[in-house]
């Protein structure tokens, strides 16, 4: 990895907070080191890397924002707030949580009640780890024009109401969790969702996303739900290898080869979960890792049956009633009460949002495959494979379309 691309991944998100911790301006932060990213990539092959990258690009940005000030006329109270970036000093807090990871700090410092709910997760994801607009909107069900409106407005709020990027004290972070878990999830999600096949991205992504589980378990020992992202995030990481045959076409998971899976890592999943069930605080997290565990239980052993799944679902449902959970409850009846049964669940749907929803009409087409109900699951595959972005993904729907025919 390159000098700047090395420096840019591992610290966007801190270089931002810190950039953002005066001026409360999160778009102008970013700009000003996107400003400072380019500067890099000029000077630093011909004049070498600076001993502290970090510190060389946050004040280039620096000087970036104080330019813009200058050139707005913004009073010289924010001119000399910025100015205390001139030296990059990144130390330790001397109050707040202790915090073993940076990017977890700001995390859980982008959760701030101040900002709307929904919105907490995607700031998250793009001032943290550094997903565009494009991939936040598709972990989120969103157009990419609607989520980048929603983040605009968000940052507008924090630099307009002056919300501070204050470490949040250690009784304070419960009432935060639940974003950050949104978040990781999400990053979680946007990475192992990517099954291009060799994605160096997509998968260092999932890697940071469950690092930071790991890093999260560790700061809140006694709260269920982390364990139970965890546990979802290790069960799932662990097929990986099997999504893709030899010749890189995709796999789905009733015909993926169960010795490629990784044990040791499914092995850490169900003594996670079961730390997570022990303290009996039962959560959406946990519902969905158990559901992944019985569906790899499932393949490997043959239990539990597939109305122990359905009914996972339906607990998940409950307490998440969503698109995704909706669509994925309605496979799990399918498979234990028959077609009809799933195909009436995914009628019961709004048609408005799961127009677009590609996972619903993959989902139609196969129930209506299995039925004999051929014309009407030939236009399903259709509508499924003109949602799909990824080619080996395309060509197994297309393939199962065809199958149709004869």
């Amino acid at each position: 990895m390159r000098p700047v691309e090395q420096a840019v991944r591992e610290s966007f998100g801190r270089l931002v907070a810190i950039l953002a911790s005066r001026g409360r301006d999160l778009a102008a932060a970013e700009d000003a080191l996107a400003d400072a990213v380019l500067a890099a990539l000029e000077r630093w092959p011909a004049d070498g890397v600076p001993e502290r990258p970090e510190a060389w690009l946050v004040a280039v940005a620096r000087r970036r924002l104080v330019d813009r000030v200058r050139r707005s006329k913004a009073d010289a109270t924010l001119e000399r707030s910025l100015s205390i970036l001139a030296e990059l000093l990144i130390d330790e807090p001397t109050d707040g949580a202790a915090f073993p990871d940076e990017r977890l700090r700001l995390l859980f410092v982008c959760a701030h009640p101040a900002i709307e709910e929904t919105i907490r997760a995607p700031l998250m994801l793009q001032a943290v780890l550094g997903l565009d607009a494009a991939r936040i909107a598709a972990a989120f069900l969103v157009p990419a024009a609607t989520m980048g409106q929603r983040l605009v407005r968000a940052k507008a709020k924090i630099r307009d109401a002056g919300i501070p990027f204050a470490i949040p004290e250690a009784r304070e972070l419960p009432e935060r969790v639940e974003s950050v878990l949104e978040a990781i999830y999400a990053a979680f999600g946007s990475g192992w969702d990517d099954v291009s096949g060799g994605s160096e991205t997509s998968g260092s992504l999932a890697e940071e996303a469950i690092w930071l589980g790991r890093v999260l378990t560790r700061l809140m020992p006694g709260e269920a739900e982390p364990l139970g992202l965890l546990a979802l995030m290790l069960h799932s990481e662990a097929r990986r290898p099997a999504r893709r045959d030899s010749a890189g076409r995709y796999v789905p998971f009733s015909e993926q080869e169960t010795g490629l899976w990784q044990r040791a890592m499914i092995a850490e999943a169900e003594a996670t979960l079961a730390r997570a069930a022990a303290l009996q605080r039962p959560g959406r997290f946990q519902i969905e890792a158990a559901i992944q565990s019985a569906q790899a239980g499932a393949r490997l052993t043959g239990e539990p049956g597939p109305e122990v799944i359905a009914l996972l679902h339906e607990a998940l449902w409950i307490r998440a009633p969503r698109i995704g959970v909706a669509v994925a409850r309605a496979v799990a009846v399918a498979d234990a009460r028959g077609a009809e049964a799933g195909l009436a669940l995914l009628d019961e749907l709004p048609g408005g949002p799961v127009a677009a929803y590609q996972p619903y009409h993959a989902a139609r087409a196969e129930m209506l495959a299995r039925i004999g109900r051929a014309e009407e699951a030939f236009a399903a595959y259709a509508a499924a494979i003109a949602l799909t972005g990824d080619s080996a993904v395309r060509d197994h729907l297309a393939d199962r379309q065809r199958r149709l025919l004869s």
